[in-house]
């Protein structure tokens, strides 16, 4: 098993929800974080006035996935959220050991 994080661009969710979701994928957590990559953040203006954003608003999607499962949706999250525009986001893949359901107790891919 293994564990998708995604960091996108906050107007890229539903796609990407709804992407997921057409490979069989209907489990996901969705947290709103802020953060910055290469860009370090960008100037905005405000009333005239110039100012800095240091953290832009980003939406940090979790998914637990069978093995055979991955490169589809790593595929998906790539294409779904592409803009081809600074700040994307990036995909990390990481071993997930063990999975519980709390309410059944059930372990491993019957959990998910």
């Amino acid at each position: 098993m293994k564990f998708i994080i995604a960091i996108v661009k906050p107007h890229r969710l539903d796609p990407v929800r709804d992407a997921l979701a057409d490979i069989g994928i209907n489990g996901l957590t969705v947290t709103e974080v802020q953060g910055y990559g290469r860009q370090r953040g960008q100037k905005e203006i405000y009333r005239g006035a110039e100012y800095e954003v240091h953290f832009l608003p980003k939406v940090k999607l979790e998914i637990a996935v069978d093995d055979p499962v991955v490169e589809q949706a790593v595929e998906v999250l790539k294409q779904t959220a592409h803009t081809g525009q600074i700040g994307d986001g990036k995909i990390f893949v990481l071993d997930l050991t063990e999975v519980v359901r709390i309410r059944t107790g059930e372990t491993g891919l019957t959990a998910l």
